[in-house]
């Protein structure tokens, strides 16, 4: 805010030369004399100018209203297509955002160039600025394309995403229909429309189960196993690395679908249950909630324990060995020096991986849809027991064309678990102590 009013006091306190620049860019950088930046200020505001009355303005309109005729193939009319207009109005505000940090770079550099005027120094012509950018400025140089990628494949998606989430766009409404904003209307749908509130908040509820006990299993498994190989008494701790480093090297859904066959009726742990008198079990079946979700919970603790046993053992190999020979001193047990010392160690220094973790984990689509994907069961709206809310916005919008529906399933996602990873990151020992293991 400060360095806005005072770029507004220059210009307003600038020669006329700057005030050339405020109605036309680039104007007063050639009336100081540096010709090559003015062309390039000018040609950009003109090809601004252009997009923008052949389609900006109307890609913002467009935004808006998302479209006014309707397509008619028995009349031959050519409607609009609400999704292509919220794609291009979205395009045309990045633009359109663009073409004000252009303008406000160029009344700060027309600004310095009237101070250097003033001040009576030599003003920088364009190679030399290019030769700054290069050399004292050279991360805006590299960083320049990649940032312009990222707006174009990573945010202006993200946005698309978000915005279809306040649309009625889906089932029946698809173009050539076309699409309404509905404003918070899918996020009531799904808190008190008997088809979507049962199955979200049993969904939810299972969610939060399987993503905070799987994280915790994972973390505590990888952990007990990294400080198993780190004893002493342990010999050849490069054989014993290597096994469970496999198991994580195999692809995941391989490994999923391995065991979803372990599991199944003609499995081999059946074959083997029939072999000693008993009968089959569906492990998998429509009847087996909770065998199912342990079993997901094993599988998923399977695939994930190598990388957090890989971890700890970094760590561990830092710890302060003379707290532990200082502790043994004082009388302290095994248990309390894990406790007292290891633990909150571990913690401090893992805390953001735990919450990577657990955001994953929150959002594994994987598992429950290689082991049993395709379930739909009687008090689940197009969804089964074992379903997460990642599986059932696939349900929704992949498979059944609810994509609002799912769009707006997927800020829930976002919300829950960027609130829970801040909340728990700030109340953590890595950010509230942060030099205490330095």
């Amino acid at each position: 805010m400060g360095d806005n009013r005072t770029l507004f006091n220059k210009v307003i306190t600038g020669s006329w030369k700057v005030k050339l620049s405020v109605l036309l860019m680039g104007a007063g950088q050639i009336a100081y004399g540096c010709i090559g930046k003015g062309l390039i200020f000018i040609i950009t505001e003109l090809l601004m100018l252009k997009y923008f009355f052949s389609n900006g303005f109307a890609g913002i309109k467009g935004f808006f209203t998302l479209g006014t005729k309707k397509a008619d193939a028995w009349a031959g009319t050519v409607g609009d297509n609400s999704i292509v207009m919220l794609l291009m109005g979205i395009f045309a505000w990045f633009a359109l955002a663009a073409f004000i940090y252009l303008y406000i770079v160029n009344l700060r550099d027309v600004c310095i160039i009237d101070d250097q005027a003033k001040k009576g120094k030599k003003i920088k012509n364009l190679k030399e600025n290019i030769k700054e950018l290069g050399d004292k400025k050279f991360y805006v140089l590299v960083l320049f394309l990649p940032v312009i990628g990222v707006c174009i494949f990573n945010i202006l998606p993200i946005i698309f995403m978000i915005l279809i989430a306040f649309t009625n766009y889906g089932g029946s409404i698809v173009p050539p229909e076309l699409v309404d904003w509905v404003g918070i209307g899918n996020f009531k749908k799904i808190l008190t429309l008997s088809q979507f509130a049962p199955t979200f908040m049993k969904i939810l509820g299972w969610n939060l189960i399987w993503a905070v006990v799987s994280t915790a299993l994972n973390y505590f498994a990888g952990l007990g196993l990294a400080l198993l190989i780190n004893k002493k008494c342990v010999k050849g701790k490069a054989y014993w690395r290597l096994f469970p480093v496999l198991a994580y090297a195999i692809p995941g859904f391989i490994t999923l679908l391995a065991f979803k066959f372990m599991f199944s009726y003609g499995g081999p742990i059946n074959q083997m249950i029939r072999a000693a008198g008993g009968t089959a079990i569906g492990f998998l079946d429509l009847d087996a909630k909770w065998s199912a979700r342990i079993i997901g919970l094993l599988v998923n603790c399977w695939i994930s324990v190598p990388s957090i046993m890989l971890l700890a053992t970094g760590h561990l190999s830092n710890r302060d060995m003379s707290l532990y020979e200082a502790a043994k001193i004082d009388g302290a047990s095994k248990g309390q020096q894990f406790r007292k010392l290891t633990m909150p160690y571990m913690i401090f220094a893992t805390t953001p991986v735990l919450l990577g973790q657990f955001v994953g984990n929150f959002n594994n689509f994987g598992i429950f849809y290689f082991l049993r994907g395709g379930l739909y069961l009687d008090g689940y709206f197009l969804a089964s027991d074992t379903d997460l809310l990642i599986n059932w916005l696939y349900n929704l919008s992949i498979d059944n064309n609810y994509y609002c529906i799912g769009a707006a399933i997927s800020l829930v996602i976002f919300a829950i678990t960027s609130a829970i990873s801040v909340g728990v990151y700030v109340k953590s020992p890595s950010f509230r102590e942060e030099d205490t293991f330095q």
